[in-house]
């Protein structure tokens, strides 16, 4: 995995475990922090990961397109590429209907891809533009600025900060090919779907683009632990099963032969009983959608991705692990990839 760049998420109870987790990243030779917006926002913790590294990047990853104005996302791009000296990559994903309008009160969310292509080109407009010392605009049927007379007053480090798209459905990973300057895998997709749903889209939306594909950057959920495999593999199942519950992605497990779960998981998982949802889940569709077990198995299964994503980023499970089952999970990463 010599030429595969690692990537690990960021997390942490306090603002010093944030800072000390991306110290320890950067020192074991880890390329990029990813900070997801579901605990905690995805901005706020990468200036105090910034803050105390040199030379990571840092990346929202994800944060959500539609939930804040493009305005709101522009000045916290700039702020983060001044406080980290131009280190910032601004990671969107759309997220889901229900997420967007159950917990984010967002009033419009379809058309996602047509307002995911508009506020791209609305972000990116607002940075020259407040970098420039200009006024801004970009018109747009769904998401339109125009932004006159401001001027931002600090200067910034760079006029485009690099953006990459989120996604796991072909349209808007086309999307990601025509516009965008990476792609962010899910962590619960696999290498198959990349392979056969997600690649193909993100080469055609480029070649009709006419540009080049952009960088692909792969996601797996990890859990490690040598001592323990069979924990690991657990923890691993019960974010697999959270993900299984998203309607929009039942076609990707269905695809994968797991469709007849689907509601034995969904059932497990309303009924907050999570040693029913990791025996739902089952040991070979936590194979097929994460990388669990020893060091051995972990490794095996990241190294999958060498030589067909350009990076790889590394997420601890999450669902029903409180504090410190996130720190056993970081650390067994930490051992399993670090570099030095």
């Amino acid at each position: 995995m010599d030429d595969l760049a690692l990537d690990l998420e960021l997390s942490g109870a306090s603002a010093a475990e944030i800072a000390s987790l991306a110290q320890r990243a950067e020192a074991a030779g880890f390329s990029r922090l990813w900070a997801p917006e579901l605990y905690r926002s995805s901005t706020i913790p990468l200036a105090v990961a910034g803050g105390a590294t040199r030379t990571i990047e840092v990346a929202t990853g994800i944060a959500l397109a539609f939930t804040r104005s493009p305005f709101v996302l522009a000045l916290e791009a700039l702020d983060l590429d001044d406080l980290t000296g131009g280190r910032t990559v601004i990671g969107l994903g759309a997220g889901v209907r229900r997420l967007n309008q159950d917990w984010h009160a967002v009033p419009s969310y379809d058309p996602p891809v047509a307002r995911m292509r508009e506020t791209i080109a609305s972000v990116r407009e607002l940075v020259a533009a407040l970098a420039e010392g200009r006024d801004a605009r970009s018109p747009g049927d769904h998401v339109s600025v125009r932004v006159t007379g401001y001027r931002r007053p600090m200067r910034a480090v760079r006029a485009r900060i690099p953006v990459w798209l989120a996604a796991v459905l072909p349209r808007m990973a086309r999307l990601a090919g025509e516009v965008s300057d990476g792609f962010i895998d899910h962590p619960v997709t696999s290498l198959e779907w990349m392979d056969a749903e997600l690649r193909p889209a993100i080469v055609r939306g480029a070649r009709e683009a006419g540009r080049e594909t952009p960088p692909i950057c792969g996601a797996l959920i990890v859990a490690c632990d040598d001592g323990d495999p069979d924990a690991a593999r657990r923890a691993a199942a019960l974010s697999v099963g959270f993900y299984a519950t998203v309607r929009t992605y039942e076609r990707m497990f269905a695809d994968h032969g797991f469709g007849d779960r689907l509601g034995a998981i969904r059932r497990a998982f309303l009924a907050h009983r999570p040693d029913e949802l990791a025996d739902a889940v089952g040991p070979d569709m936590v194979a097929a959608f994460a990388a669990a077990g020893s060091t051995a198995d972990v490794r095996a299964a990241v190294s999958r991705y060498d030589g067909r994503v350009e990076r790889m980023w590394l997420v601890p499970p999450h669902h029903d692990q409180d504090l410190d089952d996130t720190r056993r999970w970081q650390e067994g990463i930490l051992a399993a990839f670090g570099r030095t």
